[in-house]
């Protein structure tokens, strides 16, 4: 049901704009103090006020005025008043007492809420309590801003800038309520409705957010950038939509209900209500930055216009979440590490429902996982019935026709596939182990095509639970040297013995310990599904191996000897630091680098920034590193990058990845969004490397080498190489 913002019952409402009779003669300042403390029993406002012995400051400012809060502060019951307030202090509380603040922007017209500045807002406290206040016709109801332990309760920021007919694409921070670096804050029973974003998180960490009304926004209910650790319980944040329907329009543009991005790490979602949203979950990493560890129970994501839970990114958990009524209910590319466990997914993609972007072969789906890789996935006990489509699908790379990646290494158990149009729909997967599934009443059947070691365990209605899989081993090796993995601890609650099944590239083993030597560094896939002769549990390693380097440039406790160049720096602003963190995957340290502020375009980085190295490499054959990034600019990098160059006295060499590609924005592997990633550059180039030559460039002598990338926008971003070598 609709709750409706405005004016809270209980008391007459009051207009006080206007300085109270007899204050005429005071031109610019008087004295009061705002119904709490020594003067709370008079109940008056007198004016525009100074009154520094409780701490009170307000100033002149048209067309509202700004109260600086300092200590203690009350408004009069039920009032309204153009003002806003302004805190800095900590261990204050500011009572509204259901009094109104009226910004200078008029309700319903954005572009003038979009110039009206800010409600309240509360910066660098801690301790503040702010409580059952309205603040409307602003921009933002509420800021915090460098804030711990915050309370806020019983408020309303409806009615403060909302768009529904803004089209694609972002806009500045603005709405209901935005929190910028606050921790432990408490959020309850506060509303925030008719407004682009509900709750926007923006480093904020460890906050509870709690049945709260931050629903029928025009962008999204809660949304959160390099968030993390934060719980949401039993929230309304229903209505996160923008479309118009009249006009025919059928996809909501870039509204939804929940969106989480950029390394939004560990959040914990129970009992909310995100339903009827553009789409109800969005999981989204454009720039790469995954977000990973957080957990949904029990929250319900239904009628989305388009995905009811849509993720690109790793290691994140669904629970018994309600997933009905979209276009899909889950789709879940690239997203890797994933558990859903007892969900629903069913009427998705219906003719008289939601069924936007129907997918080539099976339509719809309620659990639908394609367009990236999606390994060491577990599919339990979901309840995926009555879809236009399948029931669960995947798919591998399409154009490569899974050459390049497949589904890899999923249990897909004890779930119910009933009445949809397939009850599996899957194609180039690989290591799949399916177990105790009810598919049944499916028009089409299954569909399965070029799929790859292929298991289906044998029902044992006496086998009711799953065993447990564990691996310990290392997770970075030596190249040549053994690396040893024991699954000996992994067990079965009923004493059932266990097979054990290994998988790396291909099948790797069956017995619980895995042993390989491997001879060429990189990134390896390992995976273990462990079955008790009926269930099945998996485990893996995302495996490095790193060759041993004689002599590392710059990368092992060398920071200070590094130098930079910046693009587009003309006024000298843009600097790039340097540091060396532990630990390294080489030796005991790697190098760390950014450019903080980035002017944008080109960084680059030199070493050594003498550039009189005077190394002779004549002979040589390539250059390898590791390179991690985190990259807040949407949409991450763009150009070439990395670019080596290696400088001689009279010329350089100069290395591009082929076709300008950028390896940051599109890795070899889809780990690589969070995990080191190798790389080697053959110096005589290669398919996957164009070399050009400037002037009289010799491998003879070089004096300097140095490394590129190029972002979208101008926020700060990391960098860490590692391993650096020419050999």
């Amino acid at each position: 049901m609709e709750r409706n913002g405005g004016a809270v019952p209980g008391g007459p409402q009051r207009n006080i704009d206007a300085p109270p009779a007899g204050l005429d003669d005071v031109p610019m300042i008087g004295f009061a103090h705002w119904g709490s403390g020594k003067m709370a029993g008079q109940g008056r406002l007198l004016s525009v006020c100074l009154w520094i012995g409780l701490g009170v400051v307000a100033a002149m400012a048209a067309p509202v005025r700004e109260i600086v809060v300092t200590n203690d502060f009350a408004l009069e019951p039920g009032v309204t008043v153009s003002a806003r307030l302004v805190v800095r202090a900590s261990h204050v509380t500011i009572d509204g007492r259901n009094a109104i603040l009226a910004g200078p922007g008029q309700i319903g017209d954005a572009e003038s809420c979009a110039a009206a500045g800010i409600g309240i807002l509360v910066e660098g406290g801690t301790g503040v309590v702010v409580k059952n206040i309205q603040a409307h016709g602003f921009a933002t109801g509420l800021v915090l801003r460098d804030v711990r332990a915050a309370s806020v309760t019983g408020c309303d920021f409806s009615d403060n800038y909302h768009n529904p007919k803004h089209g694609w694409g972002e806009l500045p921070p603005r709405g209901g309520i935005l929190c910028e670096r606050v921790k432990q804050c408490v959020f309850q029973h506060n509303r925030a409705n008719r407004v682009w974003d509900g709750l926007h998180l923006v480093e904020a960490e460890d906050n509870l957010v709690d049945h709260n009304d931050f629903s029928h926004c025009s962008n999204t209910c809660a949304k959160l950038w390099k968030s993390s650790r934060n719980r949401f319980l039993n929230n309304n944040l229903s209505y996160g939509l923008r479309i118009d329907r009249a006009a025919g329009e059928v996809h909501a543009r870039d509204s939804t209900c929940v969106l989480i991005e950029t390394g939004s790490d560990d959040n914990y979602w129970f009992g909310n209500d995100i339903t009827h949203g553009g789409d109800g979950i969005f999981i989204r990493p454009l720039n790469r930055w995954v977000s990973r560890g957080n957990v949904f129970i029990e929250n319900d994501t239904s009628f989305a216009n388009n995905n009811c839970v849509e993720s690109w990114s790793p290691g994140n958990t669904f629970i018994r979440n309600r997933a009905n009524h979209g276009s899909y209910g889950f789709w879940l590319g690239g997203s890797d590490h994933t558990v859903l466990i007892g969900n629903e997914a069913a009427f998705n993609g219906l003719t008289n429902g939601f069924h936007n972007a129907p997918e080539a072969g099976f339509g719809h789906g309620g659990l639908v996982i394609v367009g990236g890789p999606a390994s060491h996935t577990i599919i339990d006990g979901n309840n995926l019935h009555d879809n236009n489509g399948a029931g669960l699908a995947f798919r591998g790379d399409v154009q490569s026709q899974g050459r390049s990646w497949r589904t890899e290494h999923w249990i897909v158990q004890r779930n119910r596939m009933a009445n949809n149009r397939f009850g599996i729909w899957g194609r180039w997967g690989d290591s799949i182990c399916l177990a105790a599934n009810e598919i049944t009443n499916n028009s089409a059947g299954n569909f399965l095509v070029d799929n790859t070691r292929w298991v289906e365990l044998t029902p044992a209605p006496g086998l009711a639970i799953a065993p447990v899989a564990k691996i310990s081993g290392p997770e970075v090796i030596f190249a040549g040297q053994p690396g040893r993995f024991d699954a000996s601890a992994s067990r079965d609650h009923g004493g059932q013995p266990l097979r054990f099944r290994w998988c790396l590239d291909t099948q790797a083993g069956e017995s619980p310990v895995f042993e390989r030597t491997f001879d060429q560094p990189g990134f390896y896939r390992l995976g273990l599904t462990v079955d008790n002769g009926a269930l099945a549990d998996l485990a893996w390693r995302d495996l490095l191996v790193v060759k041993p380097v004689a002599e590392e440039l710059g990368t092992e406790g060398q920071a200070n000897l590094w130098g930079y160049e910046l693009e587009l720096n003309e006024q000298g602003r843009g600097r790039v630091s340097f540091a060396d963190e532990a630990p390294g995957l080489i030796g005991n340290r790697c190098l760390r680098f950014t450019p903080d502020p980035y002017p944008g375009a080109y960084a680059t980085i030199v070493y050594p920034a003498s550039r009189k190295a005077g190394w002779r490499w004549g002979g040589r054959k390539e250059i390898r590193f590791w390179i991690k990034a985190q990259n807040p600019n949407l949409p991450g990098f763009q150009n070439a990058g990395p670019v080596l160059r290696l400088m001689g006295p009279a010329g350089q060499l100069e290395f591009k990845p082929a076709k300008d590609a950028n390896l940051l924005n599109d890795p070899p592997h889809s780990e690589a969004r969070w995990h080191w990633m190798p790389v080697v550059i053959p110096l005589a180039g290669s398919p996957a490397w164009t070399v050009t030559k400037s002037g009289q460039a010799d491998l003879d002598r070089i004096d300097a080498l140095s490394l590129s990338l190029d972002s979208w926008g101008g926020d700060p971003f990391n960098i860490w190489l590692d391993g650096l070598a020419v050999e």
